[in-house]
């Protein structure tokens, strides 16, 4: 009954074992990012940046249908010109960085959903949007697996500049004064190449939440880098996997079933957590309230 319950499905079925590849070697590169992120305070950046790739993807639409070399393109340009173009703004105005983003994303996930809607119909909308991870082609799961491999070889190759660029950026930029840009200009790379690759197993609401949900989880265990990466990783990797068996057992759908896997260990760790324990905080107010 175990057996049939978890691993059945990924071995009798060709399209759950590449919708189970996908997300994994998704997991494991979209983790690391999210915890890059968390560090440097940018948590919403994913979800802001997640919208941002959506014009660019719908325009690749356009011009060529569900070409997945199109869109992708389409979709790299377009979050790096909000990103840029974001960071601009908000250097040249009173503006913050995070409002900046927030107004350039809203109008593009607008304009995104307007593209579509010319030639698109609900279906294609809901494609690009929630994905279709069942339906992962193997051009797509080479793609994501190139994906993952170039985010994993940059970050460990970069790894003490990006991590020196996250925590003590105005040190950077005093000793190496051009390298604060450009490390934070391949981080950003790498995000929109990753939500990208995202979009087309998860969609593009749904890969925000493999990003960000088990690198916040794992802030609430530990505290050294080290430890939050291979917990973020780990606890993606589990999700994926339970969420592609909950979905296939239970007839759910498999991009919120993951998100849904991932939010359920995100409120564990809020709860019993080592660094964030609600369910401690309690009994602690409790017992000095007693006394």
């Amino acid at each position: 009954m175990i057996y049939h319950f978890l691993f059945q499905p990924f071995i009798e079925y060709g399209f759950m074992r590449r919708a189970l590849v996908a997300c994994l070697t998704l997991s494991v590169s979209t983790t690391v990012l999210g915890v890059f992120l968390l560090l440097r305070r940018m948590s919403l950046m994913g979800d802001a940046l997640s919208h941002a790739i959506l014009p660019g993807v719908a325009a690749g639409y356009l011009l060529y249908g569900m070409s997945l070399l199109a869109m992708g393109v389409g979709g790299f340009i377009a979050g790096i010109t909000v990103a840029l173009v974001s960071g601009w703004v908000s250097r040249r105005t009173p503006l913050k960085e995070d409002a900046s983003f927030a107004g350039f994303y809203l109008g593009s996930l607008a304009l995104g959903i307007t593209l579509i809607s010319l030639r698109g119909s609900s279906v294609d909308l809901l494609h690009l949007l929630f994905g279709s991870i069942l339906a992962v082609s193997q051009d797509a799961l080479l793609f994501v697996a190139g994906v993952a491999s170039l985010t994993l070889i940059c970050m460990a190759i970069f790894y003490r500049g990006l991590l020196s660029e996250a925590f003590d950026s105005a040190w950077l930029e005093v000793n190496k004064r051009h390298l604060p840009a450009l490390f934070h200009g391949l981080f950003l790379s790498l995000l929109v190449i990753n939500l990208v690759a995202g979009f087309q197993v998860l969609g593009t609401l749904m890969v925000v939440g493999v990003m960000m949900l088990p690198a916040i989880a794992a802030r609430c265990w530990v505290q050294t880098l080290p430890w939050m990466l291979l917990i973020a990783g780990v606890s993606g990797l589990f999700s994926s996997w339970l969420g592609l068996v909950l979905s296939w057992t239970l007839g759910l759908p498999a991009g919120p079933a993951i998100v849904l896997c991932a939010s359920c260990f995100f409120f564990f760790s809020i709860l019993c957590g080592k660094r964030s324990s609600l369910i401690s905080g309690l009994r602690r107010s409790m017992i000095s309230k007693g006394k």
